[in-house]
C-alpha cells in the first residue's frame, strides 16, 4: 500500500527538515513564496523535489519543462541510490561549506548541488543506453550551470562542488565518496587517446580551486591536491601535493581533508 504523505515525511528526516525550513523561509520573505511552494512544498518526496528543480533549470526551447522533469522522475523512481546519494551530496554541502546555513539553500540555490543531481540523472541514463539524452543534460548542465560532467564518469556519493564554476570532469573520471572540490577543477585527460584517460579520486580527497588532475592517474584516499596545482603523476593517500607540476609537499594534515577543507599549507610544507 502506498505510503501517506505523512508517513513519508515520518521516514525522510532530511526532506521534513527541508519542508520546515521552506515554511519558515516563505514566512520571513513572502515574495519568495511561489518559487518555495513550487520548487519544494508541492511536492511529496525530495525526489520529487529535485526533479523539478533541474527541470526548471535544463527547459529550454529545445525540450519542455515537462518532458525533462519526466525523465529525472524515472531515473529517481528507478534507481533509489540516485535519491540517497542526493542526501548524502546535501549533507556534504551543509557540513563543509560554510556559506551553507541550511539544507533547503542547495535545492534552491546552490548550483553545485543541482549540477551534481543534474549528472546523477544523465548517468542512469548513459547506463540504460539512453546515450543521446543523457548528452542534452550534459550539454545543458555546461550551459547553465557552467558544470560539464560527462555522463559516463562514475562519481560516488556525499560529494561537495563548492561555487562550482568552470569544473569538468572527462568521460572515464571516477571520484570515490566524499570528495571536496572547488571551482575551476579540472579531471581531464592529456592528449587524444580514447580509452581509460582520465583520473581515479579516491575518497575523502580535497581539491583546490583551479586544480588540474590530467591522465589516467590514481590520487589516493584523504589526499590534499592544493589550489592551482597540476596532477600528472600518481599521488599517495594522506599526502598533500602542490606546484605546476605538482610534488609531494607533506602529509594531508588530517584524516578526512575533504570535511575540513582546510587548504593552508603549513610553514614546513614545500
Amino acid at each position: 500500500m502506498a505510503k501517506t504523505r505523512e508517513q513519508l515525511l515520518e521516514v525522510d528526516p532530511v526532506w521534513s527538515r527541508i519542508r520546515a525550513e521552506a515554511a519558515e523561509a516563505v514566512e520571513a520573505e513572502p515574495l519568495l513564496g511561489g518559487l518555495i511552494h513550487s520548487s519544494v512544498l508541492h511536492h511529496p518526496t525530495l525526489e520529487r523535489a529535485i526533479a523539478y528543480r533541474i527541470a526548471m533549470k535544463l527547459a529550454s526551447g529545445e525540450m519542455s519543462e515537462q518532458l525533462v522533469r519526466e525523465i529525472a522522475d524515472e531515473a529517481f523512481a528507478a534507481d533509489p541510490a540516485i535519491g540517497q546519494a542526493a542526501r548524502a551530496d546535501l549533507m556534504a554541502v551543509f557540513e563543509r561549506d560554510p556559506a551553507c546555513h541550511r539544507l533547503l539553500q542547495p535545492l534552491l540555490f546552490f548550483k553545485g548541488f543541482q549540477a551534481l543531481q543534474t549528472y546523477r540523472v544523465a548517468h542512469w541514463l548513459c547506463r540504460h543506453d539512453r546515450r543521446d539524452m543523457a548528452y542534452f543534460f550534459q550539454m545543458r548542465s555546461s550551459e547553465v550551470f557552467g558544470v560539464d560532467i560527462h555522463p559516463a564518469a562514475r562519481l560516488g556519493k556525499g560529494i561537495m562542488i563548492d561555487h562550482a564554476h568552470s569544473v569538468v570532469i572527462g568521460e572515464t573520471a571516477v571520484v570515490g565518496d566524499n570528495v571536496s572540490m572547488l571551482h575551476s577543477v579540472t579531471l581531464g585527460g592529456t592528449g587524444k587517446e580514447d580509452q581509460d584517460r582520465h583520473p581515479k579520486i579516491g575518497n575523502g580527497v580535497l581539491i583546490g580551486a583551479g586544480a588540474k588532475v590530467l591522465g589516467n592517474i590514481r590520487v589516493g584516499d584523504c589526499a590534499r591536491i592544493a589550489a592551482g596545482s597540476v596532477v600528472l603523476r600518481d599521488v599517495p593517500a594522506c599526502k598533500t601535493v602542490a606546484g605546476v607540476p605538482a610534488r609531494i609537499v607533506g602529509e594531508a594534515g588530517c584524516d578526512q581533508p575533504s570535511l575540513t577543507m582546510d587548504q593552508l599549507l603549513d610553514a614546513e610544507d614545500g
